[in-house]
């Protein structure tokens, strides 16, 4: 308001600054409701069956000799072309999450599947967005639910991500890396500096090396954007070494969708987590 002479001065109301504290607070308590809300829907939750001997739901570990974990398109379609194709799995468990790349529910289900006659291998195939919020979460429900000795992880990308002075060429190639705990000989070089690993296989390896498990990623450089065959037998040398370890033996090959496919001579052993 002005005075008579003409000055400016300001005026003091306790009722309106009230009023806005009040309405800040109500504004802060719907925010803090939203993000609870929110933290809740994006987290990363696992349900197993009831049928299973010490459900890790009562605080069991579920014994897993060896966890054989699959992210991306090619490795996922390869595990379940050379592996999971002929039949004779239970599911024994549900992992689901949400994210912003969620389209539907059933595209971020994981179904957990045991091998009917054997439980020496947990075989997971993650084809979906898991969010780098997720990736601790993720790691920390599944693993954190087995008691697993060994992890070998099948992972693809992009070759325009491999940094290289020499150019890739047109085929893809294989890299890895290990934790300290890992004994078992390598098929391929190492992934080289400045190339790094990351997403989930980054967050597996590292959860291993924290927990002393001996872990190996196996990274497929490829310029395939779908499932291609030869990306795909990239990872053959360590399946086969794998199925030599555990006594698995592959009796040949047979034609399916023009992609091949691995049939083993006994059922294989394999708990088998499918996205």
């Amino acid at each position: 308001m002005a005075t008579f002479f003409g000055e400016v001065l300001s005026v003091y109301s306790r009722a309106v600054e009230e009023d806005d504290d009040d309405d800040e607070e109500e504004q802060d308590e719907e925010d803090q409701l939203i993000l609870r809300e929110l933290e809740d829907k994006r987290q990363v939750r696992v349900r197993w069956s009831p049928t299973i001997e010490q459900s890790p739901d009562s605080g069991h570990r579920l014994p897993c000799p060896h966890l054989l974990l699959a992210v991306g398109h090619n490795a996922t379609r390869f595990v379940s072309v050379y592996f999971l194709s002929h039949g004779g799995w239970d599911a024994v468990g549900h992992v689901s999450l949400w994210n912003e790349r969620t389209v539907h529910s059933e595209d971020t289900t994981c179904v957990l599947h045991r091998h009917r006659e054997s439980h020496q291998v947990l075989v997971c195939q993650v084809d979906c967005f898991v969010a780098e919020d997720q990736l601790f979460q993720w790691t920390e429900q599944v693993l954190g639910s087995l008691d697993a000795s060994q992890v070998t992880v099948l992972s693809d990308c992009p070759a325009a991500e491999y940094q290289s002075p020499q150019p890739l060429g047109p085929d893809p190639c294989l890299r890895s890396l290990h934790t300290s705990a890992w004994s078992e000989p390598i098929c391929c070089p190492p992934v080289e500096l400045p190339n790094l690993v990351s997403g989930l296989p980054a967050a597996v390896v590292s959860f291993c090396q924290l927990h002393n498990i001996s872990a190996a990623v196996y990274q497929c450089y490829s310029d395939a954007r779908s499932a291609d065959s030869t990306t795909m037998d990239m990872f053959r040398p360590v399946v086969a070494r794998l199925a030599q370890d555990l006594k698995v033996g592959i009796r040949g090959t047979v034609s399916c969708c023009g992609l091949s496919k691995v049939f083993c001579a006994n059922s294989a052993p394999v708990l088998f987590l499918g996205l």
